[in-house]
Parts: C-alpha cells; sequence; structure tokens
C-alpha cells in the first residue's frame, strides 16, 4: 500500500456542520451485482476543492503553511460529499453503483460493459475527476468489493481480512477483545450461530469487567472457533430476486436463530445467516413464544429480500404453521402475528432434522 497523508482536524471538524447524506449499504449493491458476467471496480480520487474551503485545510511544515486543493482524508464531511456528487453524476445509469469513492460496474455482456464503462468515464472526465489505475480493475469475472469478493453469482469473505482473523493473537485487554470481535463480527452473516459463539468473549466486554481480560478455556473454544469458521472460506450464494427465497427460523433457551436460502440446482444454499442473543426478560418466554419471536425478527432482519414478494417459511415447530389464521388470547403472540400482516408468506413445516442450519444458528 501507499501512505496516506492524515491532518489532525478535529477542530475544524467541531465547527463543521454536519452533513448527512444516505449511502447504499453493500447488501444492496451486490444483491444488484446478482448473475453478472462481468464486474469492474473504479477507485476515484482527487475531488477538487471549493476556493472558498482551500484555506480551512492548511497545515504547517517546517518549510511554511499548505493548503489542499483537493478533499483530503479526515473531514468529517467527506462521506457525504463525495455520495451525493457520484449519485448525481451517475444518475439515470443502470449497471452502475458507487459507495463513496468506489464506482462498480456491472453487466451481462462485454458489449454492454465497454459502452457503460466509457460513458462512467466520460462523465468523470466532465466533472474534473480522476480515479487511482493501480486500485482500478475492469472486465474481471469476480472482484475484492466493499470487503468482500463478489462475482459468479457467490459471495465471499476478503482473503486480507480473513488472514488478520488467522493470525490475530491472543486478546489481553477489553479493547482488544473488541477489536478481535469487530473484524470477526464484519463477516458474522457468514458464520452460523456468531452471536452464540461469541458470547464468552463478548462477556468480556460488559462493563464492570476488568481491563485486563481473565482468559479461561471458553474463551479460548470461542475464539479458535470463529478464526476456523472464517478460515473455512465460507461461501453465500448471492440473492437472486426472481426466485422465491426460504426463510428458516428456530428458538433456544439463549438464542435465536434465521437462515435466508434459494434452491440453486435443486439444493437450498444459504443467502445469509443471522443469530442473536435473547434478553433476561425474552428467556422467561414459553416455547411458541420463542419460535414465534425467532419468526418476527428473522423476517425484520431479512426484510429487503422479502417485503413485497411471497416467500417460503419453513419452521420445525408445529403450532406455528397455524400462525396466520389462529385466534389467540395471547396479547404478545397476537401483536406478532399483526406485525406479520405486510408480509406475505407460506408456512412449511419440516422436521427437526432437516431444521440444521437455523437450528444450529440458534443453539451454542
Amino acid at each position: 500500500g501507499t501512505n496516506r497523508f492524515c491532518i489532525d482536524y478535529r477542530r475544524l471538524n467541531c465547527a463543521t456542520v454536519f452533513d448527512a447524506e444516505p449511502m447504499p449499504s453493500p447488501e444492496s449493491i451486490f444483491s444488484k451485482m446478482t448473475g453478472k458476467k462481468f464486474v469492474s471496480k473504479i477507485d476515484l480520487s482527487k475531488v477538487p476543492m471549493a476556493d472558498e474551503s482551500k484555506p480551512l485545510t492548511a497545515f504547517s511544515t517546517p518549510s511554511g503553511l499548505y493548503q489542499f486543493r483537493t478533499m483530503p482524508f479526515g473531514l468529517v464531511n467527506t462521506p457525504a460529499t463525495f455520495s451525493r456528487m457520484m449519485r448525481k453524476l451517475l444518475q439515470g445509469m443502470n449497471g452502475v453503483e458507487n459507495f463513496i469513492d468506489d464506482v462498480i460496474v456491472f453487466t451481462d455482456t462485454f458489449e454492454e460493459h465497454l459502452h457503460i464503462l466509457k460513458t462512467v468515464f466520460e462523465r468523470l472526465r466532465d466533472a474534473g475527476l480522476a480515479a487511482r489505475p493501480t486500485k482500478c480493475f475492469i472486465g474481471f469475472d469476480k472482484i475484492d468489493c466493499l470487503g468482500h469478493m463478489v462475482g459468479n453469482k457467490c459471495l465471499e469473505p476478503e482473503q486480507d481480512k480473513i488472514d488478520a482473523v488467522r493470525n490475530a493473537p491472543i486478546p489481553q485487554t477489553k479493547k482488544q477483545v473488541r477489536a478481535f470481535l469487530g473484524l470477526a463480527g464484519f463477516y458474522r452473516k457468514f458464520i452460523p450461530n456468531f452471536s452464540a459463539i461469541a458470547i464468552p468473549l463478548s462477556d468480556l466486554t460488559k462493563k464492570g469487567q476488568p481491563n485486563k481480560v481473565i482468559w479461561t478455556e471458553s474463551q479460548q473454544r470461542a475464539f479458535d472457533t470463529l478464526k476456523h469458521m472464517l478460515s473455512e472460506r465460507p461461501i453465500l450464494k448471492l440473492p437472486e430476486f426472481n426466485e422465491t427465497f426460504i426463510l428458516r427460523t428456530d428458538a433456544a433457551d439463549d438464542g435465536i436463530g434465521a437462515v435466508l436460502l434459494q434452491m440453486e440446482d435443486d439444493e437450498k444454499l444459504p443467502v445469509a445467516y443471522a443469530s442473536r442473543k435473547l434478553q433476561p426478560r425474552e428467556k422467561a418466554y414459553a416455547v411458541i413464544e420463542k419460535e414465534c419471536l425467532a419468526v418476527v425478527w428473522g423476517i425484520q432482519k431479512f426484510h429487503q429480500y422479502l417485503y413485497g414478494r411471497e416467500f417460503l417459511l419453513e419452521t420445525d415447530h408445529q403450532p406455528l404453521t397455524y400462525l396466520n389464521k389462529a385466534k389467540t388470547e395471547n396479547s404478545r403472540l397476537m401483536r406478532w402475528a399483526l406485525q406479520l400482516q405486510p408480509y406475505r408468506f407460506r408456512i412449511i413445516a419440516i422436521k427437526g432434522s432437516d431444521n440444521v442450519g437455523a437450528d444450529y444458528l440458534s443453539r451454542q
């Protein structure tokens, strides 16, 4: 890599009016890339600064004061400015997405790919923007994108991030535990049962725990398990929105889990995993309430995939098969049933032995 020149802009940032700009989620970008045969990534650099803003970026050196002509690293409104500018610049173009300073082009044919790239480069040139050639990748079937390898209908973790997890030393302090959980948690959608596996580690970061961690066998087991599961190069299927989604959910004493699947070649493949620990009050719920909570939470978790289309809900808990039509005096179940009214789904009962994905997610 190259050195990044960083200036302490904390005082300037404190005096700056914060500028909010919504940014697309990586998942929404990945879903649009499903099935595309050609992918390119353009890394932008050197966004010109407004003349009146340049003096505000001034910094001192032994040879005098200097100011930036292009947007420097460290300004609080850089992400919003970049995102808004690129959204306007690429408006009306299909097969193009951007995430801050990355422009991603994805198409079915090479001819279409070249045409879109030509248009993108023309718009960048007209706007006075420059790309960084050493970080641009043109016409690949798979690229490194937003911390993931994307292409060939698959989504994989980025290799150097996996190496960082694999080579991470045993944490000695709460801060180091949080850093490891943050790094591994970035890929939690690839890891079944992440929340339950990580409990011994996350418990070390709770308020009242000593700064110097007490490392026991349970922490070592969780640490090694997370490392191993990411080292196995987990792969997820990129979602195809013209195909039916299948949601499996399950609940256990301490957690709930959900897995989103789709069919491919007569096989159900995972699109994403999700799990979380139960709150103390939720642990007191009856079995059917925990199972229903898992359904509601799973549907809300994967809202962007499920809302507005019919999907299949697979469960091994027989009473849930009547969720859509049952009348109950249980106010909690009734409230959850009403929350699910905007969604259109068919409930399918499966054997507990078939509910491997979600069942494993909910149990430690």
